[in-house]
């Protein structure tokens, strides 16, 4: 059986999601990708082919992905007052996307390296400048009435947990929470994460990440999830697609044969087809595949935004 959840949760008199708009909360990091021969192993050199500049941090992808299809966006982060900052927010500003949510601080702006083979795989270093530093008081709380939906992702946590906390506090104001928790929060573990995961609505993990949290395989980890209240599980597998699950179904969704170039914000562009996909009404199946649809766009181009589709194909709707 088929349930349309979105319907299922309009009925309840919680919010018109159509119209509704979604708010992203967490990193932004200027990506500098490294274009090498080889990923070399420790005592190893490898040789950079090219390199490229982008903005970036993993809900910042989405949101841009979700402007470019026309849905209202705005963003909850932190920038310094550097170059690195400038570009990260004028790059938001570009893509209209609201940024009276992101501080500018004191400090540097986060950086990520992103070294990329010929095969599309990387490894990624991160220098989270200010990013972990955002404090509850500072987040600008008139935009919880502007943007119905929440949209999370990871900070680093390295430097503080100042982000990290505040992110769980925000997530009580939000009716609709999606959250994509990455390998950093995935490794804190469920008891640090079970504050965001209560008021989830939408769990975006990969495989590696929800097995990581409930130390489980995945089926019974999303079964642990749906048990939490969590509407919706949709599982990012890698080579295998996406793997979606609620409480009255499951689904395998097979991924598009395309060439990859580079991975690089693949689950972000995912995670915003699958939203886009929510937010418009679309079935839970419907919604999965076209998070493969923009995932597949975005892993033929270098870098986490240049292959984000400006309008989804009609088939694929």
């Amino acid at each position: 059986m088929t349930v349309d959840y979105v319907s299922k949760f309009v009925q309840t008199g919680r919010s018109q999601l159509s119209k509704a708009g979604v708010i992203g909360f967490g990193a932004l990091n200027l990506d500098k990708i490294y274009l090498v021969d080889k990923i070399p192993s420790p005592d190893q050199e490898g040789f950079v082919k090219d390199v490229k500049t982008f903005p970036g941090g993993s809900a910042a992808n989405t949101v841009v992905g979700l402007s470019r299809l026309g849905i209202k966006t705005g963003y909850l982060g932190k920038v310094g007052k550097d170059e690195e900052g400038k570009i990260l927010l004028n790059n938001l500003i570009s893509e209209k996307v609201e940024t009276s949510g992101v501080i500018v601080a004191e400090g540097r702006s986060g950086t990520a390296l992103i070294f990329v083979d010929e095969s599309g795989n990387r490894a990624i270093l991160v220098d989270p400048g200010v990013n972990d530093t955002i404090r509850f008081k500072e987040i600008n709380l008139d935009l919880v009435e502007k943007f119905k939906m929440l949209h999370l992702t990871s900070f680093i946590c390295k430097i503080s947990d100042e982000s990290f906390n505040s992110q769980k506090k925000l997530v009580k104001e939000f009716d609709f929470v999606s959250f994509d928790p990455g390998l950093p929060y995935a490794e804190k573990g469920l008891k640090s994460l079970e504050p965001i995961l209560k008021h989830t609505t939408i769990f975006l993990p990969s495989k590696q990440e929800l097995e990581i949290i409930f130390s489980t395989n995945y089926e019974e980890a999303a079964d642990l999830c749906i048990q939490m209240g969590i509407q919706i599980v949709a599982v990012k597998m890698g080579e295998r697609g996406c793997w979606i699950k609620t409480s009255e179904d499951e689904f395998l969704i097979k991924p598009f044969n395309v060439k990859v170039i580079d991975t690089t914000g693949a689950g972000d562009a995912f995670n915003a087809g699958f939203i886009y996909g929510f937010l418009k009404n679309k079935e839970v199946e419907k919604c999965g595949r076209l998070g493969n649809y923009v995932a597949s766009l975005c892993i033929q181009k270098i870098g986490a935004r240049d292959g984000l589709p400006n309008k989804i194909n009609s088939k694929y709707l």
